[in-house]
């Protein structure tokens, strides 16, 4: 093989269609733009949504809700997920939580729900606890300790 024998696969490479080259082009006068009107203009292109004047969707909507900007984002953990990944007499905290990757960030705080069953013994000292969660952990002997 030679470099003058390469050609690129069949139906890779497509000509350009050159319009508005005369009539016998098939692409002439309008250049397959019909007759006037904002679509014939060159740089046309509407931005996405226009509606032609038209009040657009997106403007006839009513908007709803609202982002509270002062809003707490709190990682949460059941009592049942702490009975699985500590062992008796351990003591968790938030650094404990990530490296067992029970949460990926602390965000703004973790708490711990009582979902589930816990039957060991842990000091527990997080951001907060719901009131099940703390009754659970006292149950099994352990301490729930707000930081």
């Amino acid at each position: 093989m030679k470099l003058h024998e390469l050609s690129p696969a069949e139906g890779s490479k497509k000509s350009v269609k050159r319009i508005g080259r005369g009539p016998a082009s098939g692409q002439g006068k309008t250049a397959g733009k019909g007759h006037k009107g904002q679509k014939a203009r060159a740089g046309r292109g509407m931005r996405p949504g226009f509606e032609g004047g038209q009040m657009p969707l997106q403007r006839r909507l009513p908007k709803r809700g609202f982002n509270n900007i002062f809003a707490k984002e709190i990682a949460t953990v059941n009592v049942s997920a702490l009975d699985k990944a500590f062992d008796d007499g351990a003591t968790v905290t938030v650094e404990a939580l990530i490296q067992a990757g029970l949460v990926k960030k602390a965000l703004d705080g973790v708490k711990i729900l009582g979902n589930g069953e816990i039957s060991k013994k842990l000091t527990v000292q997080v951001n907060g606890f719901s009131d099940s969660a703390k009754q659970k952990i006292e149950a099994a002997g352990g301490k729930a300790e707000v930081i």
